[in-house]
């Protein structure tokens, strides 16, 4: 991975969803270096700190160098000017532009077109009033409700607002309003009097007549909270998140993935323009439709959005053209942090038991495994490729919802929805990827996953994809096997329950536990519980079973000690079974050995006064 792809993952910050929220207390200073640096200074006021930071982080870190710092922006307008035709505003709603038919046809042709022209490039600069604003100045800019895009539907379930552009948000994206029964489309063009400025101090009388200024992203609202708290949010290059029944947002997804960890640039290609079925006044369900573009792909997105009473589930349709040659395409991408958890200490050093929007991969491959894959903050950066044909489903999940173990007031981690994809047809052979990039806290997004497709792609390549993304506490679907609750690492080389006292092992080695819990467990113990581990190196000894009647489950103990100085990544694997069937899901696991030099227990007692 070039030094530019990785400073590319660490330069993303929460702020996003700056104009969502009230709180203005929260002060992030972003200087851009170089087309590729950025540098970030955060002063963190007690009372705000992490609740600010949730109040901007829309697109969360990694959109904030793309959308904020405009680092590879792509202009999207390219070929375009069939749909995005100008008259006079409309009698009814706030869609102004000339009627223009519209479907997901249309929008297919359009990014397949654009494909063969050249990319259009970084957006034009904004005017100076909005370039130069301070991230507590944008934040006073609000979008008037009064103005909201189905604000001329009574009695509505559902309703959107339009994000500002302004500061780094750049990127000048289209909205148009699409009459399902017609399938005519007008353009939503930029005014002034669709925004409440309060004290951002923005010279209104520069944007008079900016009509080709476009909109940052948009928010989606759902009764009875319509104006007051979104559900759904798109906002920065092609990245977008929804809440569960918490109205806690947490990961976020993205529309594509370029050369993640490749040996090329990382790229972050832009949706452009969205076009809004409007529904009707009942629905709790919306489409809108969206054109991606970027330097190596474009991409036509067809979202039906269903905001349930629990949970998003969106269903997602894709279809891509390659530009140029990509190394790596990511399809279905998400991004998420974790800084320390129940398995990974190094980084918790508050007072926070664990820090993290999503504790695990889980995958449930096309041969009908289910697995857990527990995720790192590790010391250098780590990208696994779990090879698969046909996948049923994968994720990063925060299943973990009990306060006590995050102590957070602000973050609110407990609230924190998981993310699952539901592949929809034959996706064929390819991998799901895991990025983990080290971290020192909360403030980047350092995990990233996607599916790669086996597939190369070359310029002129054509692929798509259909899938559904479910926003909620727990995935919609979970095996009949026991699942893996917890992952817990420590000293070894003792009897459990007798942790050394006076004296430390006389040889280094590390004891990992594993909980289990759910499943036929109890109704096997008869037969007898045996745990199948394999280790890609050293050896693995005191393995124990035990029942937790706390947890109504099973713990497995083992230690693992190294059998070389090597300090490679240790691939570990458990499952639990009888003679005769398997009883719970796949663990996998990633541990980190120390150096040699470090591989010893140091008695830091001091047994005398003064």
């Amino acid at each position: 991975m070039s030094s530019g792809a990785l400073h590319a993952e660490l330069c993303f910050v929460y702020l996003i969803n700056l104009i969502n929220f009230q709180r203005t207390e929260f002060f992030i200073f972003a200087t851009v270096v170089t087309p590729c640096s950025l540098t970030l200074n955060v002063l963190r006021q007690p009372q705000y700190t992490r609740a600010a930071k949730e109040k901007i982080s829309g697109m969360n870190r990694r959109k904030f160098m793309k959308a904020s710092m405009a680092l590879s922006a792509v202009s999207g307008m390219t070929g375009l000017s069939s749909l995005f035709a100008q008259s006079a505003w409309a009698d009814d709603g706030i869609a102004d532009g000339t009627a223009v038919r519209f479907d997901f046809d249309v929008l297919k042709k359009k990014a397949a077109a654009l494909a063969k022209q050249p990319w259009g490039g970084a957006p034009g600069p904004l005017p100076a009033t909005l370039a130069n604003l301070t991230p507590q100045a944008y934040n006073e800019i609000q979008y008037d409700a009064n103005h909201s895009l189905w604000n001329n539907i009574a009695d509505r379930e559902l309703d959107v607002q339009f994000f500002h552009v302004g500061m780094g948000f750049k990127r000048r994206i289209r909205m148009f309003s699409v009459d399902a029964a017609s399938r005519e489309a007008r353009e939503i063009h930029f005014r002034p009097e669709l925004f409440n400025y309060h004290n951002a101090n923005v010279d209104t009388q520069q944007l008079v007549g900016k009509t080709d200024l476009g909109f940052a992203g948009f928010r989606a609202f759902k009764k009875p909270e319509l104006a007051r708290r979104d559900i759904v949010s798109f906002l920065g290059a092609s990245y977008f998140r929804a809440v569960d029944e918490t109205y806690q947002y947490g990961l976020s997804a993205r529309g594509v993935a370029v050369n993640t960890f490749s040996n090329g640039q990382e790229e972050f290609p832009d949706f452009t323009a969205f076009w809004f079925e409007t529904p009707k006044a009942e629905d709790t369900t919306f489409v809108v439709y969206a054109l991606l573009d970027g330097a190596s792909v474009t991409g036509a997105y067809k979202f039906t959005i269903h905001c349930e009473e629990k949970r998003v589930v969106m269903e997602v349709e894709n279809h891509l053209f390659a530009r140029n040659e990509i190394r790596q395409l990511g399809i279905a991408p998400m991004t998420s942090m974790f800084s320390c958890g129940t398995n990974e200490r190094r980084m918790c050093n508050t007072y926070h038991p664990q820090i993290h929007d999503s504790d695990r991969l889980a995958m449930w491959s096309g041969s009908g495994e289910w697995i857990a894959r527990p995720l790192n903050n590790p010391q250098r950066l780590q990208f696994n490729a779990y090879q698969d044909e046909n996948p049923r489903g994968f994720g990063l999940l925060q299943l973990n919802h009990d306060f006590k173990d995050y102590q957070d007031v602000i973050g609110w981690y407990d609230k924190r929805p998981s993310l699952w994809v539901e592949p929809i047809g034959k996706w064929g052979k390819g991998a799901i990827n895991l990025m983990e990039i080290p971290t020192t806290g909360e403030t980047l997004d350092n995990i990233v996953c996607f599916w790669q497709p086996a597939e190369p792609v070359k310029a002129g390549s054509e692929f798509n994809f259909q899938y559904k993304l479910y926003w909620s506490q727990l995935p919609p679907v979970r095996s009949g096997l026991a699942r893996v609750d917890a992952t817990r690492t420590g000293i070894g080389g003792f009897p459990e329950g007798w942790a050394p006292g006076e004296h430390f092992p006389d040889q280094w080695c590390r004891r990992f536990a594993i909980d289990f819990i759910g499943g036929d467990l109890q109704a096997a113990a008869p037969k007898g519980i045996e745990p199948v581990i394999t280790v890609s190196s050293g050896t693995f000894k005191q393995v124990e079973i035990l029942y937790v009647e706390p947890l109504k489950g099973y713990r497995i103990l083992f230690d693992w000690y190294p059998n070389s100085d090597s300090t490679k990544p240790v691939d570990m694997r458990l499952f639990l079974r009888t003679k005769d069937e398997t009883l719970s899901e796949t663990w996998l696991y990633q541990y980190f050995p120390p150096p040699p030099d470090q591989r010893k227990y140091t008695d830091d007692r001091q047994m005398t006064p003064g």
